[in-house]
This record gives structure tokens, sequence and C-alpha cells, in this order.
């Protein structure tokens, strides 16, 4: 049995530009991929129990971590770039590390939800919301 932990996670995002960036150093919390499987009720009279058929996907993610400004490469700057966008970007996940072999999530996903918040007393968080076009691939990394 393979167990992977969280620390190893890594994510990627094409920027506005089509450039994949490497985000992981800002980011510590990833959820959503793969999703949840939808599905359609068809129970009808008679049947003994409901029933279902497979349905569209409608799969969200988000992520959260730490706000930078770098030009190019800061999570704020990829991030915010994404915001108006008039095109899909890809996102690339490895909940285990990019080793080949391991698990990769790819999409292709719109921002439906940028914040960036600040207190006084803490560090400035970054997070995003976003919904798949389509239904995410499950592969490995070559």
């Amino acid at each position: 049995m393979s167990f992977a932990h969280g620390k190893d996670a890594v994510l990627s995002l094409d920027d506005s530009a089509g450039t994949l960036r490497d985000i992981k150093i800002y980011l510590n919390s990833v959820s959503g991929l793969p999703g949840a499987r939808q599905l359609s009720e068809v129970t009808a009279f008679g049947d003994q129990g409901v029933k279902s058929i497979p349905a569209l996907a409608n799969v969200q993610c988000s992520i959260a971590g730490h706000f930078d400004a770098t030009a190019t490469t800061g999570s704020f700057t990829v991030l915010n770039s994404l915001r108006t966008a008039a095109n899909t970007s890809t996102i690339q996940y490895g909940p285990a590390g990019s080793t080949a072999g391991l698990v990769k999530m790819t999409a292709e996903v719109w921002m439906t939800e940028l914040t960036v918040d600040a207190t006084v007393s803490d560090r400035v968080p970054i997070a995003a919301s976003f919904q798949i076009d389509g239904v995410p691939t499950v592969g490995v990394f070559p």
C-alpha cells in the first residue's frame, strides 16, 4: 500500500497568456478534484429502490494559500490574470507530487472567484474557486 502526504502536492495553472505556472510554493489547500459524480434519478412506479443514470459532470475546485504579487509568477499575479479571462485555463494537480508514475489530474477551468483578505494580526491569504469546463482527466505524470 502506498500512502501520500499533502506536503508533496503540486499544482500548476495556466496564466492568462497560456503559460503553465507552478504555484505550489504559495498554496496550502486544494479541494474538489477529481469531483463528485452527478446522477439523474430514473425511478419509476413498481421499482423497489432508487434507480439512477450517469448525468452531466458539474465539478468545482478551489485552492487557497499565501498572497504574493511577484511579477509573472506570484500567486496573486497568476490568479488575478484569470478573473476576466476570455478562455479557459489548464489546471494540473498532483496530490502526491509530480514524480513519474504518480497520479496527475488535469482539467480546463474558468475562475469563478478570487479573494484576498487581510487582518491586522496575520498573513494575507488568497483563495480561488474554479468551474471545470467538461470533465477532469486522471492519468499519471510521465
